[in-house]
Formats: C-alpha cells, structure tokens, sequence
C-alpha cells in the first residue's frame, strides 16, 4: 500500500509541476504572431531543408512491437551496451555522426536555421495562412533541435538536456520578428493557443531522442502539414515507445504525454480520446479496458546511427567517403566528408544495425546495411517541392 501511495503520489506531483511549468510561461502569444491571412497563398520554400533530411534521415518503418534480442557483451570484455530493447529500434535516426569534427557541416545547419529564424523579418507571420504558420513553426522548432544537439554530440542520452530549467528547450536561444522566445514559448504558448491546444502538434517537435515524435525526412509544409502529423501520430501510438498495455488495470504511455498534460486538461479522459484515434491491435483493447493510465514509458537515448556507442567499438578513424549530400537551393553548400566514423563496429552496433535492417525488410521500406553507412550518396538535383514525393 505504501508503494502503491508514493507511486500516486509521485505521478501527481509530476503532472503537476509539468502544468505549473506550462502555466508560467508568458500566457499571451506575442502580438507578431496572433494574427494570419485565411485567403493567403503565399508559401515558404523550404527545399535546402528538404534535401537536409532527406540525405541524414533514415527512416526505419513502423513499429513492429518485437523486443530486440538481449545484446551479448564484446569478445574479450564484460561490457554491454545497456538499452531499452523495447524501444530501441524505433524511431527515425537522424546521422549526427556526419556533423561531428565538421565545422562546415555545422555551419550549413546552421544557415538553414538562421534562414528560418529571419523569415517573419522580411514577410511578416500574419501575411501567412495558419497552415503555412504551423508548417513553419515546426520547421523551426525542429531546425533549432537538431542545431542545439550537434553542438553537444556525440551524447547517448540527452536527459539532461532536455529537462530542468537550463535546458535546451528553456533557453531563449531565438530571435523572431524582434522577440526572444524559447522553444518551450513555441510548444507551449504560440502554438497551444494558435490552433485550440491541438494535441496533434506534439507529434511535430522532434526531441532527439527515441523516447519522442520521428524526424520525418521531409520538411513540413502548409499544404500537408496535418496529414504528416496524423502519420506521426499514428506511428508513435502504436510503438512500444508510445503505448503498452501492462495489464487489465495499467495502461502504458510515454512520458512525453505527461510532459505535455498541458494539452490534455482532464489527462486520462483526454488522453484516452486521443489516443484511441489512433491505436489499433491489441494495445487499443487494453486501453478501454484500464483503469488508470501510468505515463512511465521513457527512453532518452540519441537517435544517431551508432556514434554515441562507439566507445565500445574499436579504433577510429577518418572515413573520406562519409556522406556527400548537395543542399538544394546553394550549390556552394555541401555536407562535407570530414566526420569520424569507427573504422570498427562494435557487436551490438552490428547486431542492432541488423535488426532494424530486417525490420526495413519486412515492411519492404527499403534497406540499410553496415556497409552502406559512411558511402555518399549519389548526387541529386533539386526538385520542386511539390513534385518530390512524400515519405
């Protein structure tokens, strides 16, 4: 009884310093941004951050449910990689290890983001239609996530820095339209109040870790913006690192829901109609079965490649053929080959890299293999954002 009582406890103390924390942010959406033009039909080019995530984000497929299998220390050592095997091979990854020791790959990032920051400066927010105004504010946001990370990595977990009130997202490390705003202002203040505290948008900012939303390989625009984040959605629900049902009376969710009760008044009752949209399979008897809702799933691993691990990994060395990908929109911008990458994998790297290569398989999403990682691509020519297809 007393666990059972410090449990609750905890879990209320945790939704309610969650709801504080929301509540003290600056509860009026700067007046730049409160306004937009329904008849619009401007758009915002966003094909430099296209070719971006096109060329470092893998998509690895939907979430099969299977555990991974239970990774075998070295040969020669006792140490073992210590993962979630739940969740750890899901969610896109995002290859970091392409920026590390790249000043020049840091940079380009970078322009990109500057770019977007600089935007509502030259053709102010209100000129846009909400739609275009959400596409853009996601892109940002996730822009600034990856931007913040690269200058950390390589880090396998990013808890502390996504949490506590120095973190990343708490730092007023944008200037838009003359305001300072953090992307904690974006999540919480500018788009919560925008668009009717939607819990869709959570979908959208991407938080590094595997623990979160995916990286999609596409940047977000106003035209399909709702139908990639009914995609996330319906991804990250029905994952092992959105969902689980435990049993009769507890159903699983991730902490992220928790982290974002804000968006759910009544938790359970408004969470529950949510993610019942979306659930399917097993896990959707479950949950209308449960008795109460426990947000406990969590895993703040890095969604890099194989980077963070690499400690366990051999020797390292300077691959001149790492990836070589043209941004489209500057030709004089390329993603140049100066990361380091192992010049030996380590047998979990391996055995997880082969996993989430037949999961690929399986789905018939394509494929990925050890070989392949640090080979450039070949070179591609820039393409009209509406012809490129979607993932």
């Amino acid at each position: 009884m007393k666990k059972y009582y410090f449990f609750v406890l905890f879990l209320v103390c945790g939704l309610v310093s969650v709801n504080t924390f929301a509540n003290s942010l600056d509860s009026t959406v700067p007046d730049p941004f409160q306004r937009f033009d329904a008849a619009s039909k401007l758009t915002i080019d966003y094909r430099d951050l296209d070719s971006l995530l096109d060329t470092v984000v893998l998509n690895t497929g939907r979430s099969d449910r299977k555990k991974a299998d239970a990774f075998q220390a070295q040969t020669g050592t006792r140490m073992k990689v210590k993962v979630n095997r739940a969740t750890v091979n899901e969610g896109n990854r995002f290859y970091y290890e392409v920026f590390e020791n790249s000043t020049e790959n840091q940079q380009t990032l970078h322009r990109i983001r500057t770019r977007l920051e600089n935007i509502p400066s030259v053709v102010p927010l209100e000129k846009f239609s909400r739609d275009e105004q959400l596409a853009y504010w996601l892109n940002l946001y996730n822009v600034t996530m990856l931007d913040e990370i690269v200058k950390v990595y390589p880090r396998p977990e990013l808890e502390d820095l996504l949490t506590g009130n120095d973190s990343i997202l708490a730092r007023k490390t944008l200037v838009i339209a003359g305001v300072q705003l953090s992307l904690n202002d974006i999540q919480f203040n500018i788009l919560r109040q925008n668009y009717a505290n939607n819990p869709l948008l959570i979908y959208g900012m991407y938080q590094g870790v595997i623990g979160g939303p995916n990286i999609r390989k596409n940047a977000y625009t106003g035209k399909d913006v709702y139908a990639d984040l009914n995609e996330n959605a319906l991804e990250f629900i029905n994952s092992n690192r959105g969902t689980e049902s435990r049993n009769s009376e507890v159903f699983r969710v991730a902490g992220l829901y928790a982290r974002n009760a804000t968006y759910f008044p009544d938790f359970d009752a408004d969470l529950t109609r949510h993610l019942l949209t979306y659930l399917e399979g097993d896990e959707r008897a479950g949950l209308q079965k449960a008795t109460r809702i426990n947000p406990d799933i969590e895993d703040w691993t890095i969604t890099d490649l194989y980077g963070s691990s690499r400690n366990l990994s051999g020797s390292i060395a300077n691959n001149a053929a790492a990836l070589d990908g043209a941004i489209a929109g500057n030709s004089s911008e390329k993603l140049t080959s100066k990361s380091v990458l192992p010049s030996r994998y380590s047998q979990a790297t391996i055995q997880q890299l082969n996993e989430l290569n037949q999961k690929r398989e399986e789905q018939k999403a394509g494929t990925v293999t050890v070989e392949e990682l640090g080979e450039a691509p070949e070179a591609t020519t820039p393409v009209n954002q509406d012809d490129k297809g979607r993932d």
